[in-house]
């Protein structure tokens, strides 16, 4: 993962014989930054509190996302076919392998956003039509990485200990879970729309389920082996993300139940919402405690920016969005300023992270590759077919 190095390598422009050699080490993980930057404007046009042109802001945001989702869809096509053999090392990669994930949530995350407010800039039909290409494709590359992911990790790579990278791929159904149900109403009305609210249901469970195999992995490497290195401490916040997004979830299912299912299926959904996102969300605050808790301290010992940084916002955005639900079902204040609270948070790590994330990309620092990297490709490089 791409950190910002005291000294600049050597730019590989200069090497003979290398094309588009400032994408070289453009991984998957980049596509972080489109996910937390969408996440912006998802949570804050549905926030519960008045804020003068906060919708009007979060537009801009949007467009932002759909802006850098596109450049950086071109960049890593131009990644894929250049440099092929360091695409195949991403794969083949443990720690980078699972932020094929972030390619699916950032399709999600920009598509929702596009039905959410940026159909204020180009009206209601292009969003959803927007939209449903997006989900879609965002859809489709995140069951696969749910299954191809995790079986690399089984097949081919050498895991040496758990990480909360690994939900990365697990996590990217739930995003469709959580953002379907903004379709369904343009949906043929009767089975249609029930099928497709049921899918989105069994990706939450799909996605919940992996979730529980693998955070009790995350936790029992952190009770046994201490704390994780510096420039991984950020990642720590990843774990929000399954616990706010399946608590946005429920709330979208409840939203979206009632004229869909039959009762007492709808009403058990308004149910469902409050009885599994409370609980969710209040481990979700304990977890930012003990995250929060272990970043200062890896601060304390010299952490630098990294682009593990974008871990401190996307995830936080699923949890604004889930005390946003929960305030909508249960109309108590207390989900209300939790979700102002956490977007004021949310804001604050965006700033940070894309503060410095502009910065290295203007001093070429960022997307530098690790030093150990060679500084062109071999001259015969595996085939990835």
């Amino acid at each position: 993962m791409a950190t910002l190095a005291p000294s600049r390598p050597a730019p590989l422009a200069t090497t003979p014989g290398v094309r588009w050699a400032s994408v070289r080490h453009l991984g998957p993980n980049w596509y972080a930054s489109v996910m937390g930057t969408a996440v912006i404007a998802n949570a804050g046009a549905t926030l519960p509190v008045d804020v003068p042109g906060l919708r009007a802001a979060c537009t801009a945001v949007w467009a932002l996302s759909f802006a850098m989702l596109l450049t950086l869809l071109a960049a890593r096509a131009l990644h894929w076919t250049h440099h092929r053999d360091q695409a195949r090392a991403h794969l083949l990669d443990p720690a980078m392998a699972p932020f094929y994930g972030c390619l699916s949530m950032a399709l999600l995350a920009v598509g929702g956003g596009t039905v959410i407010v940026g159909r204020d800039w180009i009206g209601l039909p292009a969003a959803v039509a927007v939209d449903t290409v997006l989900f879609t494709a965002g859809t489709a590359v995140g069951l696969v990485a749910a299954v191809a992911v995790p079986y690399l990790m089984v097949a081919r790579h050498r895991i040496e200990g758990a990480s909360p990278v690994w939900l990365l791929p697990v996590v990217a159904p739930m995003v469709s879970a959580a953002l379907g149900p903004l379709l369904l109403p343009h949906l043929p009305a009767g089975p249609a729309r029930q099928t497709f609210l049921l899918a989105c249901y069994a990706m939450f469970g799909v996605s919940l389920l992996a979730t529980l195999v693998m955070l009790p992995l995350v936790f029992g490497r952190l009770v046994t082996h201490g704390p994780l290195p510096l420039a991984l401490t950020p990642t720590l916040f990843l774990v929000l993300g399954p616990l706010g997004q399946s608590t946005t979830a429920a709330n979208k299912f409840a939203d979206a139940a009632p004229g869909v299912l039959p009762e007492p299926y709808a009403h058990g959904f308004a149910a469902f919402a409050v009885l599994y996102g409370v609980p969710v969300m209040g481990f979700a605050l304990l977890w930012l405690a003990l995250a929060g808790a272990l970043v200062l301290r890896a601060r304390r010992l010299g952490m630098g920016f990294a682009m593990t940084f974008w871990a401190f916002t996307f995830p936080v955005g699923t949890c604004v969005t889930g005390a946003e639900g929960l305030a909508q079902h249960t109309g108590l204040a207390a989900f209300r300023w939790l979700a102002a609270g956490l977007y004021v948070l949310l804001v604050a790590a965006w700033l940070l992270a894309a503060g410095h994330t502009l910065r290295g990309l203007v001093s070429g620092a960022l997307p530098a590759g690790p030093g150990r990297a060679t500084a062109e490709p071999r001259p015969v490089t595996a085939r990835t077919t």
